[in-house]
């Protein structure tokens, strides 16, 4: 199964970034993608934290959800539409006021909404020049969330799905071992700080430790809002070997996912069941 993993460099401009977005997708339905994963955050970067309060949309409803839909429907592709901030419920605590998740939502090639996670680990980081912290405006996730994925040649893939953040948290990944995952979605905007000094490793750790294919989808390069994020969108396999990877800029990351390859890794290393703890 070839999948995708698309670079971005997401700017203040919603629907700019859909069409962008667009663009890309299609490319990558065109060389044979079956499944593509957009970037953290593909359809806004804004100059202020808040500024993603303005573009949230009720579960279900919006252009947002409705582009995504259209686009897995259009070009016939699974699609992991990085992340767009969701309302919360109305009848939610007093404490979720002015916040949203930050969400993944998965789509058929039929244009149906599959799987939605809610991003579990909210970043915060201040080296003294660069301060985060998520919490502000967002509400944490608390399930971690798997689907099936039948892929054309008749194999079904179990997908494991994370965002950014909780890739420092190896025991999400872990659950989804457990659950039987083949490939774990990490679609990500790491600051160019972190992602300089963790992003590699942390991603062929999660992919050695689970024996499973990790997929990458990154925010790349310089915004209009001045961050700069780091890149380097990949796809690893099992073994902790990069297949492919794009430094910086907007880009389609293409391979090709093969269940053979997994198995093998298994048998030869079966870690997954020599686990004590």
């Amino acid at each position: 199964m070839k999948v995708a993993a698309i670079q971005m460099v997401s700017g203040t401009q919603w629907q700019a970034n859909l069409l962008r977005a667009q663009v890309l997708m299609r490319h990558a339905a065109d060389e044979g993608a079956e499944l593509v994963v957009l970037p953290e955050y593909f359809c806004l970067l804004g100059m202020r934290d808040t500024d993603k309060l303005a573009i949230q949309e009720a579960p279900g409803d919006g252009p947002i959800q409705a582009f995504l839909a259209e686009s897995a429907r259009a070009l016939g592709l699974w699609v992991a539409g990085g992340t767009l901030p969701l309302s919360v419920a109305p009848d939610a605590p007093a404490e979720a006021a002015g916040r949203v998740y930050n969400s993944t939502l998965v789509y058929s090639p039929q244009g149906d909404c599959v799987a939605r996670y809610d991003k579990i680990h909210l970043f915060r980081f201040d080296n003294g020049r660069e301060r985060y912290d998520e919490s502000r405006v967002l509400l944490s996730g608390t399930q971690p969330v798997t689907f099936d994925l039948p892929s054309r040649d008749g194999h079904r893939w179990r997908l494991g799905l994370s965002v950014c953040y909780d890739l420092r948290f190896p025991e999400l990944y872990r659950a989804y071992a457990q659950a039987g995952a083949d490939l774990l979605l990490v679609p990500s905007a790491f600051t160019h700080t972190t992602g300089q000094a963790h992003w590699d490793v942390l991603l062929r750790s999660r992919a050695v430790e689970n024996l499973a294919f990790v997929l990458a989808a990154a925010q790349g390069g310089l915004h209009e809002n001045g961050r700069r994020t780091w890149g380097h969108s990949m796809l690893v396999d099992p073994w902790g070997h990069v297949m492919a990877e794009q430094a910086e800029g907007e880009a389609v990351v293409m391979a090709e996912l093969r269940p053979e390859l997994l198995q093998q890794c298994r048998l030869q290393l079966p870690a997954l069941e020599h686990r004590v703890l």
